[in-house]
């Protein structure tokens, strides 16, 4: 089995960053390029996220954690698109979002993993 961050950075984050993408370009009317910046990728790579081309692979691993993912996604567009937060700051935003995928268990020394 592999290790919960390698699980989270290879599924999760793909799909962070698309429903990021999306609800800048659908809910902001950010143009894909403006979009790009504030994500801190292409706009080919935004391109992708919006027809799903990009970030999707392996969804079964994630598919209850959807709901979640898209409340975080949501919230940290719309911080981007009123210029709350940078692109460099979408990377805390997505290690809040990975915390609240492990439940350490304080009183054992094995954390009690939720993917």
């Amino acid at each position: 089995m592999d290790p919960q961050c390698e699980l989270i950075g290879k599924f999760v984050l793909p799909i962070f960053r698309s429903m990021l993408a999306k609800e800048l370009v659908q809910k902001y009317n950010l143009s894909q390029t403006e979009a790009a910046k504030k994500l801190g990728t292409s706009q080919a790579a935004v391109s992708q996220y919006l027809s799903s081309k990009r970030a999707y692979k392996g969804i079964e691993h994630v598919e209850k954690y959807l709901p979640k993912i898209q409340v975080m996604a949501a919230e940290t567009a719309k911080k981007l698109a009123n210029q709350e937060i940078a692109a460099d700051d979408v990377t805390l935003d997505f290690c809040k979002l990975c915390v609240t995928f492990c439940n350490k268990n304080i009183k054992s020394e094995n954390p009690e993993y939720f993917i």
